[in-house]
């Protein structure tokens, strides 16, 4: 299910790509800030009514009127907050730093997952742990066409490693046993509302003045690029992360979701000229190469070798952990 949702996401790759685009001849001169909010806020905020009505509609019988919790309001608060501050400052480190570089940051977040809850429960990561994490990171590199002799940590890069620290938190309140039982579309419904105002309050405090702020919603395709952002790969891609997340640890999880570029360079083969030839804007497809096959092919082999069982009777141990 969690690969359903790497799929929604990886579509959004192109979709994002080609809303820039838009926006860019939509508002010359605007800012990268602005142009990346006025995207982000709204794929949140149309996707928030979305899922109250998916909840409506598919609320199981006795569901329906019942108060919210704190637990569900506080883990889409801390879930709503991890990912804002990731992306914003994943954002704002693109503006100093090359996108390889963030891109192989970025993952270090499958480092970090293992790293805290060994350091919390005051056990070492397996041999199988310790040897994904490495073939994640290799096989980021080699896609991201990332190279040690140019890299050097200036502000963008550590941005960076502090969005990747966000992520993983976003990450770890999933895994939080404490909110188990929570309904999945109230907490999510609170991380979306978090999320879209974060993101609008950025795009109006970017924006030149307010009417450039609306000037997106004057373009058709802008709109419905919105919608089946929202739509497909927010309301899909989270509602099922959301769901299905704790039913797996959260070292699987943080190695699974490094997937997410792979199907995001598959969708780039074909998705962009299809959006050009419907929207009019210059986005030509992308090619595949040796460091996609290649690289792609390490982050694969490090997820099968995580969920390997050690035996035909025994599975990993809890959150991927040795003793």
């Amino acid at each position: 299910m969690l690969l359903f949702a790497l799929l929604f996401w990886g579509v959004s790759f192109p979709l994002i790509k080609a809303m820039m685009l838009l926006n860019q001849r939509l508002v010359p001169g605007a800012s990268g800030t602005f142009v990346t909010a006025c995207i982000l806020g709204p794929r949140f905020l149309l996707a928030l009514p979305l899922l109250l009505l998916w909840g409506r509609l598919f609320a199981r019988p006795g569901e329906r009127g019942q108060p919210w919790t704190r637990g569900e309001i506080t883990q889409g608060c801390w879930l709503g907050f991890s990912a804002a501050g990731g992306m914003l400052l994943q954002t704002d480190g693109l503006r100093f730093t090359a996108a390889s570089t963030s891109a192989f940051l970025t993952q270090f977040s499958a480092i970090l997952i293992p790293l805290w809850l060994a350091c919390r429960r005051r056990r070492r990561p397996g041999l199988r742990v310790m040897a994904s994490c490495v073939l994640v990171l290799i096989g980021v590199a080699i896609l991201s066409h990332f190279h040690w002799r140019n890299a050097h940590f200036g502000r963008g890069e550590w941005e960076t490693l502090l969005a990747s620290v966000f992520f993983s938190g976003q990450i770890l309140a999933l895994d939080d046993e404490g909110f188990a039982g929570n309904d999945v579309g109230r907490m999510t419904a609170v991380m979306f509302a978090i999320l879209g105002l974060a993101f609008t309050a950025v795009a109006l405090a970017a924006a030149p003045n307010l009417r450039t702020a609306g000037l997106p919603w004057l373009s058709p395709p802008w709109i419905i690029l919105s919608f089946l952002l929202a739509g497909v790969c927010t309301l899909g891609g989270f509602l099922v992360m959301n769901t299905w997340q704790p039913k797996i640890s959260a070292t699987e999880a943080g190695l699974l979701y490094t997937v997410e570029p792979i199907f995001g360079s598959i969708f780039a083969l074909f998705i962009p000229a299809l959006l050009a030839h419907w929207t009019g804007i210059a986005y030509g497809n992308e090619k595949a190469t040796l460091q996609l096959l290649v690289g792609g092919g390490l982050i694969t082999l490090a997820n099968v070798l995580i969920h390997l069982p050690t035996s035909p009777t025994a599975q990993l141990p809890p959150h991927g952990l040795q003793p």
